[in-house]
């Protein structure tokens, strides 16, 4: 951390926010039941260890959760080019018609105009795409796609019936065998119960400890609901590779707040509740609403120390990956030496990290102008 004068605001780096973190501490399988996994009360030091089952005993009456209902699709796709050479894609989004934006994993990336041939090609039950160019851009980072499978199949139908969930690079499995003992608990498990949207490529995490029984309990104590969206990309694994924050390029997300959700934050604010986001993705989609005045579009927002945070009060989060921007977010919302402690806490506790690890309870660390 860069030496500051006295009352001077703080200024962060890259290697701010890194930790050692053992392996072992790595979750490669969830807990046998979702709301078994346990619960970091991170809302004031020491800190608390609970099970994620208690979270509603810790709200009051009147607060409102906020939850992303994004669905996890089958986005990531193993085949070949014309040549032979093994690829893989990772689907980020679905454009107009048969076409489709991927990351494109291969040792040689073929020309556009190229027919690459998906789950084994047309001719043997698979299906084809031929690569238009880069997306969004002639530099952009991703590939644009058009893909031709039986009659009446859309890329979401093709997806489904040929892809495989895009675990996260540190979920170790089998995948591209097509022999993956695990597919089946993760295709119930990496994925919330309330799931309704499809189109992203990964899931919301923290929302995946919620079960019926703990949605059941929130509503009998009087704590609201409602809903956002926001597609997780897979720019959320991609590594920030500048010691200064304020070089790094955030991916680019969709998301809607719906009416009814603007409605419920009113009268959460009119009854004096606080609002809860469950997991960093829904405070980047509140917070890029309340900063734009745009209830649906694409956000990049990169959220570090020193943010003015206009609606979130609490966040129910995942235990992030070192040097990510998801620890600059939680750090800016619940402070930076608060975090880190916390942190600190859950490796000495043996905590279960990233995304099919447990669950902590941040409150904001200080308060911010409100809508």
């Amino acid at each position: 951390m860069t030496e500051n004068p006295a009352n001077a605001p703080r200024t962060f780096t890259l290697s701010d926010f890194d930790f050692a973190l053992p392996p072992e501490r790595i979750a490669q399988h969830p807990t046998a039941e979702r709301s078994a996994s346990r619960l970091l009360d991170g809302r004031s030091l020491p800190a608390a260890d609970r099970i994620f089952h208690t979270l509603p005993s810790l709200l009051r009456a009147g607060d409102l959760l906020v939850f992303n209902d994004t669905r996890v699709v089958k986005a990531r796709l193993f085949g070949e080019k014309a040549s032979g050479g093994k690829l893989e894609l990772l689907i980020e989004r679905v454009l107009t018609g048969n076409e489709v934006v991927a990351h494109m994993k291969v040792s040689k990336k073929p020309l556009p105009g190229s027919t690459v041939h998906l789950a084994g090609g047309l001719g043997a039950g698979g299906f084809d795409g031929t690569l238009l160019g880069r997306w969004p851009d002639a530099q952009g980072p991703l590939f644009r796609f058009a893909l031709r499978g039986p009659a009446h199949e859309s890329p979401w139908d093709l997806m489904e019936r040929h892809g495989h969930l895009p675990l996260p690079p540190y979920i170790e499995r089998q995948q591209h065998t097509g022999n993956d003992p695990d597919a089946v608990e993760d295709s119930q498990r990496y994925q919330t119960v309330f799931a309704r949207a499809p189109g992203a490529v990964a899931a919301p995490t923290a929302a995946l400890h919620f079960d019926e029984a703990v949605l059941a309990d929130l509503a009998r104590r009087g704590i609201e609901r409602a809903s956002v969206t926001l597609h997780v990309g897979a720019g959320t694994f991609q590594p920030v590779k500048t010691e200064n924050l304020a070089e790094h390029q955030m991916h680019s997300e969709w998301y809607e707040v719906p009416l009814a959700t603007l409605a419920a934050l009113e009268r959460c604010r009119q009854r004096g509740g606080r609002v809860v986001a469950v997991g960093t993705t829904t405070v980047r989609t509140l917070e890029s609403w309340a900063r734009s005045g745009l209830a649906t579009g694409d956000t990049n927002i990169f959220i570090t120390p020193g943010f003015a945070f206009q609606v979130v009060d609490l966040l129910v989060t995942n235990f992030h990956l070192p040097k990510s921007t998801l620890m600059m977010l939680v750090s800016a919302f619940a402070g930076y030496d608060r975090v880190m402690a916390l942190y600190r806490h859950a490796i000495a506790q043996e905590y279960r990290f990233f995304s099919y690890g447990d669950a902590m309870l941040l409150e904001r660390a200080a308060p911010t102008a409100r809508l």
